[in-house]
């Protein structure tokens, strides 16, 4: 058992809050930290405290914005909505520099065994973005139970307002073996197969 003086385990303590950082790795951060000049403290610290001031979410589609209305909103085109579960995603389907037009996040998934229903996301806000001016809804969640569930939902609600709902795409990923497939992500790509 170690033990920590004070001020070290509260930071420790800290860093084990977040996400993927076990105890080992928060003790490491938090002898980083220790081991800074405090101007490198001061600006670490700085980090923080200026990005939670600064960083609110879209009124519009929800992802990070520094203002009321992101910049993707602001820019881009509105006929098609991309859906997706949270700000992360927002962040992977960039990096691809293809898709052209704007998000909508809904910031979790139904899940009935977490108690999250199609009231506790943003279900809502993506039917009032509807306005006549939508051609199409990409839902692009997560491939899991959770992620089809809220899509096939979401479908069903968008289909009779005459706006084309599609899915993204699953299959096999490149660099990937028949072999080591499992069934379902098989089936999917056989299903969705395309033309050469």
């Amino acid at each position: 058992m170690e033990i920590f003086i004070e001020p070290i385990g509260k930071l420790i303590n800290q860093f084990s809050k977040l996400p993927g950082v076990g105890k080992k790795t928060a003790q490491r951060y938090a002898y980083k930290i220790v081991n800074m000049s405090a101007a490198e403290a001061q600006e670490f610290a700085a980090a923080i405290i200026d990005c939670k001031r600064k960083v609110r979410y879209c009124r519009i589609c929800g992802n990070y914005s520094e203002d009321e209305v992101c910049e993707v909103c602001k820019t881009r085109d509105k006929s098609v909505i991309c859906v997706v579960r949270d700000p992360r995603d927002v962040v992977a389907m960039e990096k691809l520099r293809e898709y052209k037009g704007v998000y909508h996040v809904l910031h979790g998934v139904i899940s009935p065994m977490d108690g999250i229903g199609p009231n506790d996301i943003r279900i809502k806000e993506l039917l009032a973005r509807i306005d006549g001016t939508v051609a199409e809804v990409i839902m692009a969640t997560n491939p899991d139970v959770e992620g089809e569930a809220t899509a096939m939902y979401i479908a069903k609600l968008i289909k009779p307002l005459g706006v084309k709902v599609t899915r993204l795409a699953h299959g096999i990923p490149i660099g990937g073996e028949l072999e080591y497939t499992d069934e379902v992500t098989l089936s999917r790509a056989l299903t969705e197969r395309k033309a050469l």
